[in-house]
């Protein structure tokens, strides 16, 4: 691993940097507010290339890393465009079927995940079982040649725009710790509605509570192995928590180049007010947390992209853990650095607060990160 990224990585950054300038932060926010989708910005993005250079080569792709679609999605993030559902769609759900799918399932998703044509939304979360995966109840039994699914899922990004969703279920004859099994269902399949969720935050993105009602669908929806087990699963979360941290750094870098930028220009007492400790010290420490985040950050990535998902997997919980607190940092001081105008329309700094803090709860919470350390990392016993 080198800790200076390839030149060609370099070159994705500065021409996705360049895109998401096209766009920007009050495109991203008039969307939001106004209850529209960034679809031009997706589009456009797709038909670059940007959203699929993970996607294997042979299906359209740019055959790159996870590492490449997360330096897509930080340098979105940090042109104001933090599109969740490329942490949901390109990442999670391409990646689980490019590894596990059948050939007819990556010949039929794989280029249109590739070009921006498709999007899919993930389903894991229910209500009752929390971050306990164990615990979950969305159950699926055979009938004839399909199958029929059942269940609840809440908190799943994007619903209203993906032409699929994939679901975490469980078959209905399994005991004890979870085996998932993973089906592709149709938005538009009988039995399939789902609920909008009244969020506090700014996003074109909406939250949704997803109902399964004796759903079938063909054999062919099942994706991998009946009972392919918890690696079948994290194939998908692992880019999960990657993604996570790179948006959070972008959203990091977004709100510390704001606050750099007007502690460099407003005047108070003769000199600019960035000349003063009681501020430069707290947005350099800022910086340092965040460089630190991304460097781990870009350390899981390169283990997924190794092979080694047991590395990657300490790496990514890691990373997604510091990002958050760092995010959480640089936004906080922005704000404190423009005074009143940090929680004006104008400035755009107040907005990020609700983002980023949503990043200590999801996609995993911090609690659950540093259960996974003690245990894994540290060998302490488990203590749930």
């Amino acid at each position: 691993m080198s800790f200076v990224e390839t030149e060609e990585r370099r070159a994705l950054r500065d021409a996705v940097a360049e895109l998401g300038g096209k766009y920007g932060s009050s495109y991203y926010v008039e969307k939001a507010k106004s209850g529209q989708k960034t679809d031009e910005l997706w589009a456009e993005a797709g038909r670059l290339g940007y959203l699929g250079v993970n996607v294997p080569e042979e299906y359209g792709g740019g055959g790159g890393g996870i590492g490449d679609l997360a330096a897509v999605c930080e340098e979105l993030a940090a042109a104001g465009c933090p599109l969740l559902l490329m942490v949901v769609s390109p990442a999670i759900c391409a990646t689980i079927i490019a590894r596990s799918g059948t050939r007819d399932q990556r010949e039929h998703w794989l280029p249109r995940f590739a070009d921006g044509s498709v999007k899919m939304a993930f389903a894991i979360t229910e209500p009752d079982a929390g971050s306990n995966a164990h615990r979950i109840t969305t159950t699926a039994r055979r009938d004839g040649d399909g199958w029929v699914l059942n269940g609840q899922k809440t908190f799943i990004s994007g619903v209203d725009e993906a032409d699929a969703v994939l679901f975490v279920s469980r078959t209905q004859d399994q005991k004890g710790n979870l085996r998932p099994s993973l089906f592709i269902v149709p938005t538009v399949a009988p039995g399939f509605t789902f609920t909008p969720i009244d969020m506090e935050i700014v996003s074109p993105e909406k939250q949704f509570v997803c109902h399964l009602d004796d759903v079938r669908l063909p054999y062919d929806a099942l994706v991998g192995d009946e009972d392919g087990g918890l690696l079948q699963l994290f194939a998908g979360l692992n880019p999960e928590r990657i993604m996570a941290a790179a948006m959070g750094a972008g959203i990091g870098r977004l709100a510390l180049g704001k606050a750099v930028g007007y502690a460099g220009s407003r005047q108070v007492f003769r000199t600019p007010i960035g000349a003063h400790q009681g501020l430069a010290h707290p947005l350099a420490a800022a910086k340092i947390e965040l460089e630190l985040a991304r460097l781990m950050g870009q350390k899981a990535a390169w283990l997924y992209d190794e092979g080694d998902d047991t590395g990657a997997g300490e790496a990514a919980n890691m990373a997604k853990y510091a990002t958050a607190e760092a995010a959480i940092h640089c936004v906080d001081q922005a704000i404190q650095t423009h005074g009143g105008n940090g929680l004006t329309t104008e400035y755009g700094v107040g907005m990020l607060a609700g983002v980023v803090r949503l990043m200590r709860i999801a996609p995993v919470s911090r609690e659950m990160i540093l259960n996974y350390v003690a245990q894994h990392s540290l060998g302490l016993p488990k203590s749930y």
